[in-house]
């Protein structure tokens, strides 16, 4: 028998309303006692062994990412399964669930079945995938929903490009609906888009850059809402980022519709200012928008109208980042800094740490609800993430695992970092 003790350490767990220093025993990989383990210590004829001591230290649920790119199939040089999954585990993530957006798509039960193994033999985070809604993602046809829900999915999204056909878009969710699949929508009407490459208001004009009005984000959300209503599925905001689109969600889930909605560390840290200096690590999709979107996400995911925290890691090369901002690649590498990333939310008095938690762990564990996770009570499989809020550290190329590294954290000091990562009772991460 495997045992781990994991002593001294501020226990936040929302999920069983738990904070505070006890101790957590595991045993097997499971989760045997919250509270304290001295007289297990005492009887251990090598506690060096089995004891890790977390004083000072925030022991939480493992994080969970319902929105990431692994780049595998097709696009390793980016990152690959094995690279994602351990640069999961260093951002504290132990599970993780990567876009169907690949070469090939992932609308079928083989590329599933290959994504799910190639997980299997990695070590670090879990890999929990989401597949497509529709056949190379092109808006028409239906993917095979049910061989990929069996070989292990547990929604569906044509991630990067929206399903506009409204008919299409029904079917999709009646048909996820009889799998009881979360339908993940990236809310974007292309033909007001196209060409743009930051958001639409006074910083595109100052910079010449064609704009992305916020409004062809509201339109696709109310039209899904309406279609989410008639059809019963369970619809999900792929990272919102407008205050139309906030207020759309607030009120269908004021009348009980099954909707729900993620935002990025981006888009509640950054607006459109940032891309002043046309930095490309900051043009992402959908774009960073104004101080009074930020503002109504902040608030939106402090009252509970948006779920979850999900980092859209997009892992791209520096030839990718490193260009003309009009051919520069959208997306951010936000694994391995959602932390330091979040915790100024805490300490600004946006967030109280118990929600910041929840959202990244009791949050989208509801979402994904045959995937068992998120919570640290008795019987749980111990996923853990021990969090050190005062280190400071700076992240380098050569300090994170991702094969990639546009982020614009890079080689700027930042605060707090994630001490270790347990998946299933077998550390995958020490920093």
């Amino acid at each position: 028998m495997s045992l781990t003790v994991i002593r001294g350490g501020r226990v936040v767990d929302p999920a069983s309303n738990q904070d505070g220093v006890v101790d957590l025993v595991i045993e097997d990989g499971v989760v045997t006692r919250v509270g304290d383990a001295s007289s297990i210590v005492e009887q251990l004829a090598t506690p060096q062994d089995h004891v890790v001591d977390a004083t000072g230290r925030w022991v939480c649920p493992g994080f969970i990412d319902l929105h990431v790119h692994l780049r595998e199939p097709g696009s390793e040089y980016k990152e690959d399964i094995q690279s994602g999954l351990a640069a999961a585990a260093a951002g504290g993530f132990t599970t993780v669930c990567p876009m169907p957006n690949t070469t090939p798509v992932n609308d079928n039960r083989a590329i599933t079945e290959m994504m799910v193994a190639r997980g299997q033999e990695s070590t670090g985070a879990r890999l929990v995938p989401f597949g497509a809604m529709t056949k190379g993602l092109r808006g028409e046809e239906l993917a095979e929903m049910a061989d990929m829900r069996e070989a292990g999915v547990v929604g569906v999204t044509d991630d990067g490009r929206c399903v506009e056909n409204a008919a299409v878009m029904r079917r999709v969710m009646e048909y996820a609906r009889t799998f009881d699949l979360l339908v993940s929508q990236h809310c974007e009407d292309h033909s007001m888009t196209r060409g743009a490459q930051m958001h639409e208001g006074a910083i595109s004009t100052r910079l010449g850059l064609r704009g992305w009005p916020r409004e062809a984000e509201d339109i696709i959300v109310a039209r899904d809402l309406i279609l989410a209503e008639g059809t019963g599925a369970r619809y999900h905001v792929a990272h919102i980022s407008s205050m139309g689109a906030v207020r759309l969600i607030r009120e269908a889930k004021s009348r009980g519709l099954p909707v729900s909605a993620e935002v990025t560390p981006h888009h509640l840290q950054l607006t459109h200012d940032a891309l002043l200096t046309y930095d490309t690590h900051c043009k992402v999709n959908p774009p960073l928008r104004t101080e009074e979107d930020r503002a109504a996400l902040r608030e939106a995911l402090a009252d509970g109208t948006i779920d979850c925290i999900a980092t859209d890691h997009a892992p791209h090369s520096v030839l990718e980042k490193n260009c003309a901002f009009d051919d520069a690649a959208v997306g951010i590498n936000g694994l391995e800094l959602a932390v330091p990333s979040l915790l100024p939310l805490v300490a600004e008095g946006v967030l109280t740490l118990t929600r910041l938690i929840e959202a990244l762990t009791a949050s989208p564990a509801r979402l994904v609800p045959d995937v068992e996770m998120g919570s640290l009570k008795v019987g749980a499989r111990a996923d853990i993430t021990i969090v050190d809020p005062l280190a400071t550290w700076t992240p380098r190329r050569d300090a994170l695992r991702s094969k990639s590294h546009n982020t614009p954290l890079l080689d700027q000091e930042v605060s707090g970092r994630i001490w270790q990562t347990w998946v299933a009772g077998e550390r995958v991460f020490q920093s």
